[in-house]
């Protein structure tokens, strides 16, 4: 066994996988074999939930099938509801309140405790549960903080229309809806990032899905995995306030050594396809809307440092840097964009606790001790 340190495993093969691929060279992501493009532009998020849980597309039949199954289970219980409520008059931060009450919904769930030696058919119910409610969470934290009555689910609209509605109680026009579920395709699976090895090495484990989703939003709350689109549109929202150029404004804060968030990515070292996408629904939500600022700024921005050479140096745009300026086209606050991040990624979550699970082995890597060899004890009078 080799002692080498891979300070933060990187490069470190820990799990072989069949859900998705990133090849940072190319700028390519597939969900099992398919193209994220083909799948943002031809499939439905819950057909691409379908496809990384049960590794098909499904029928039309089967589709049908999963989404009224998903669309059944998205009311919460009361006492969820109301402990959704305290915490958003409490002031807690979206992610901890969605951190919070996703484990509170084992409680609810009816096979929390059961014995079932299915393990892999236990998870994927509990998935679709928990899948399917944490938009209604998100939707009532965000409600209560604005002082309005939550909004009941509508079954009979898809799981992007549902949550847009719940959200502002109005149902969404067809660009916002289909925008919205492309960016909510874009986010399901990214191999094995942070969160979803938190929640891989808590499914090792043999803990219930619950616990795995409840790590992985835990991991995606860091700043260093799961905020950067919050942090592309506070500076987008700053440059609109300087009053200043887009680019004159960049030039600026590069000459006082300022990062510009949404450039750069630990695995691509090209335009990540994501950006790609999202940067296009940008451009229909502003024709729809009549208002082009962002995606004005944002093309400025990408233009003028793609001019000074970034790119060369294998430093490109992102998804983090288009999907911001999205979701503030669709009325979402700031603050909720990575709980939008992780409602999308929990079903690829789940997708890679089950696989594993199918061939489970406890992960346990080690650390290297580098503390005292040999430190004489003291018994605690005599310290």
């Amino acid at each position: 066994m080799s002692d080498e340190l891979k300070r933060g495993l990187e490069g470190v093969l820990v799990a072989e996988s069949e859900l998705s691929h990133v090849d940072g060279e190319a700028g390519t992501l597939v969900y099992r074999g398919y193209d994220i493009e083909d799948l943002a532009r031809g499939a439905s998020y819950e057909e691409v939930l379908y496809l990384l849980w049960h590794g098909s597309l499904p029928t039309r039949e089967e589709r049908d099938a999963f989404t009224a199954d998903l669309a059944a289970e998205r009311a919460i219980d009361d006492d969820v509801l109301d402990t959704v409520q305290t915490l958003a008059d409490a002031g807690e931060r979206p992610m901890a309140a969605l951190r919070t009450a996703t484990s509170m919904l084992s409680a609810y769930d009816p096979d929390a405790n059961d014995g079932d030696d299915d393990v892999t058919e236990r998870a994927r119910r509990q998935g679709r549960r928990i899948t399917a409610k944490v938009p209604t969470l998100l939707a009532a934290f965000e409600r209560e903080r604005q002082g309005k009555a939550p909004v009941a689910p509508d079954p009979d609209l898809s799981y992007a229309g549902n949550f847009l509605y719940m959200l502002t109680g109005t149902e969404p026009d067809a660009v916002s809806e289909e925008t919205f579920d492309m960016a909510l395709t874009l986010h399901a699976d990214h191999g094995l990032n942070a969160s979803t090895f938190t929640a891989m090495v808590i499914g090792s484990t043999l803990a219930d899905v619950y616990s795995g989703v409840t790590g992985g939003i835990g991991a995606l709350s860091g700043s260093l995995h799961g905020g950067a689109n919050q942090d592309v549109m506070e500076v987008l929202h700053e440059i609109d306030d300087s009053a200043k150029d887009p680019v004159e404004w960049v030039k600026d804060a590069r000459e006082s050594d300022r990062r510009i968030p949404g450039f750069g990515h630990r695995v691509y070292k090209v335009k990540d396809p994501r950006a790609r996408i999202l940067q296009e629904k940008l451009r229909d939500l502003s024709e729809s809307s009549g208002d082009s600022k962002w995606l004005d700024y944002t093309t400025a921005i990408e233009d003028y440092l793609t001019e000074e050479g970034l790119l060369d140096k294998g430093i490109a745009p992102n998804v983090d840097f288009y999907s911001g300026s999205v979701y503030d086209s669709l009325g979402i606050p700031v603050d909720m964009y990575t709980p939008i991040f992780a409602m999308s990624r929990a079903g690829g979550w789940i997708a890679h606790v089950v696989e594993y699970q199918a061939d489970n082995r406890l992960i346990r890597p080690r650390a290297r001790y580098t503390g005292p060899e040999s430190a004489e004890f003291v018994p605690i009078d005599e310290r």
